[in-house]
């Protein structure tokens, strides 16, 4: 043996390598698949996780809140894409205007429930084998308790242990007697304990928590919601009956626009109450409405909607969700006949409702030779309106939102409108297009009043009738509304007993007090029970917090033990012993 190998096996003996013992072997593929995918659970179902992943969803409704989002308007979303052509398109991509239907909110949504549920069903396991479970014995030493008190009484052990059994009513009480945890011989020992409603509130809240969270994921699911604007007192109003007869129309997942809950409406008035300053106070529209068996024997019901205060029928929910102000035009055109048109125009100031607008309005037939001369002579209006105007100059503005003097200041077009083109308009403005084009050539810009008119080249007149109230209603069809109310409330219920009721224990140790200057022990038996006084040590533990604990376990003892007699020991709360 060379020096280099004695030198190495004496550095293998010196750091106790054996190298003739077998290696442990190493841990399989599957064995380290099955730990990594065991590590994960135990992670993605603690209690930390699901309180992270709780924020995260919170966190990820942000962008939900502050962008607009295609479900709710498409329009506002290709604007602000278009605005910001570097960072729309990858917004877009991030599905950032459609969070609540992106893939990673949907991962984080699914992760939550699965974490939940994960926490949620081990405890509840837990805790029913609480349930079952005998109240633990007495510790061997109470004074070490955060409280702790000892009495002797007059009474032999068994009347000390009934007695306070007695008073022990609503706690889990179990009595033991000897045992291997008895230190002394004639003990009797009671365990009780109070407050098991506290877990059982806190899994309520969780399982709640687990029943919202399905309740809405279902009402995603099968809902359904759509926007009409009704004119107040004009037409028949709508049927649900598809989702063309709405202006904007969104479903879940699950529906396709069909079986809808049959609906219909009409508006009959609209009323707004203001306050001194413009301030709208109350919104009040009267409708009438059919459902059911009231379709074929055609019955109206009246109902009356209100801010908050919506009508509900056969499942559905009708809100009235705003109003403004439709005005009313007649165009007589050269012949003599005429065209009348009421359509709403949008608010574009919420406080004083100056509203803008755009009208349309295609000749009779037969009143020019040919489609091209008929297409050239269509009228269109363009401009604003004031319900309660105020002029500076010609300039018209509005002073209240009550309708009390109603104006329009208005554009009147000639030419080509585009109806006949088959693609969708605005019915809020005109194709700036067609104007820059030549095909719309402006004719008159005048302001009107009720019963005014302005009267064209041609000959065509064109008259501002007044204007009348509109109401936006929603219908909204939400299958797990109920339960979303009910899964809320029952979570609050269950939070406010998790926080009210509070864990405690109290043991009760009682022994027979020994004989004059000797230590408790087997010597003690040979007294007789007349020559012996009762121990009673008693020792209290909050499971869940101290506050207020001290004062509750002072009156837990005298209602235990009653006035204190002879001789006392009491521990303090600062752990000291004060002998009385």
């Amino acid at each position: 043996m060379t020096a280099r190998d004695t030198l190495s096996a004496d550095a293998s003996s010196s750091d106790g390598i054996d190298e003739s013992s077998p290696r442990p072997p190493r841990q399989s593929l599957l064995g380290r698949a099955v730990a990594v995918v065991r590590n994960t659970w135990r992670g993605l179902t603690s209690m930390r996780t699901a309180l992270v992943l709780l924020f995260l969803l919170a966190f990820a409704a942000i962008p939900g809140a502050l962008l607009p989002q295609r479900s709710l308007n498409e329009g506002k979303v290709n604007e602000y894409i278009a605005a910001r052509p570097t960072l729309g398109p990858i917004m877009d991509r991030l599905e950032l205007f459609d969070v609540f239907g992106s893939f990673w909110f949907t991962a984080v949504y699914v992760l939550l429930f699965v974490s939940l549920v994960g926490c949620i069903v081990p405890r509840c396991v837990e805790y029913a084998k609480a349930l079952r479970a005998k109240p633990v014995a007495a510790p061997r030493n109470l004074s070490r308790l955060p409280h702790h008190h000892v009495e002797t009484v007059d009474e032999t052990p068994e009347a000390v242990a009934g007695r306070v059994r007695s008073h022990l009513r609503g706690w889990r009480v179990e009595q033991r007697s000897g045992g291997e945890r008895a230190k002394r011989p004639g003990e009797i020992t009671l365990s009780a304990e109070k407050g098991f409603l506290r877990e059982a509130g806190n899994l309520v809240f969780h399982l709640s928590l687990v029943a919202l969270l399905i309740s809405i994921a279902a009402g995603k699911l099968f809902h359904y919601e759509g926007n009409v604007i009704i004119v107040a007192n004009s037409g028949p109003g709508i049927c649900t009956t598809s989702p063309a007869v709405f202006d904007s129309f969104r479903a879940g997942n699950e529906r396709d626009g069909t079986g809808m809950t049959p609906l219909c409406l009409k508006v009959n008035d609209f009323t707004a109450d203001y306050l001194d300053n413009g301030q709208a106070e109350m919104f009040t529209s009267n409708i009438s409405y059919q459902t059911g068996e009231d379709l074929t024997s055609n019955t109206w019901r009246d109902a009356q909607l209100k801010v908050n205060h919506p009508l509900r029928v056969a499942g559905d929910r009708v809100y009235l969700q705003g109003h403004g102000y439709a005005p009313t035009f007649t165009v007589t055109f050269p012949n003599g006949e005429t065209r009348s048109e009421t359509l709403q125009w949008a608010p574009e100031d919420a406080t004083t409702f100056l509203s803008s607008g755009a009208m349309r309005f295609d000749p009779p037939g037969g009143l020019y030779p040919n489609e091209d001369e008929r297409r050239k002579n269509q009228i269109a209006i363009e401009g604003l309106f004031a319900p309660t105007a105020v002029f500076d100059g010609t300039l018209l503005s509005s002073g209240f939102p009550e309708l009390i003097d109603p104006a329009v200041a208005i554009d009147i077009y000639k030419g080509d409108t585009g109806l006949d083109t088959g693609f969708p308009q605005s019915i809020f403005s005109l194709n700036e297009e067609l104007i820059n084009q030549g095909r719309l050539v402006k004719q008159e810009r005048v302001n009107l009043f009720p019963g005014e008119s302005a009267t064209l080249a041609d000959g065509t007149e064109v008259r501002f009738d007044g204007a009348v109230d509109f109401v936006n209603l929603q219908v909204s069809h939400d299958p797990a509304q109920q339960w979303v109310l009910v899964s809320s409330l029952v979570m609050m219920a269950g939070l406010l007993v998790s926080l009210v009721v509070k864990r405690r224990r109290v043991w009760v140790r009682i022994y027979p007090e020994p004989g004059p200057g000797k230590d408790p022990g087997p010597a003690s038996a040979t007294l007789t029970a007349n020559e012996r006084r009762t121990v009673v040590e008693l020792g209290g533990l909050a499971r869940t917090d101290q506050a207020g604990w001290g004062d509750e376990f002072d009156r837990l003892r005298i209602r235990l033990l009653g006035h204190p007699s002879a001789q006392r020991t009491t521990r303090a709360h600062d752990g000291q012993e004060m002998n009385s």
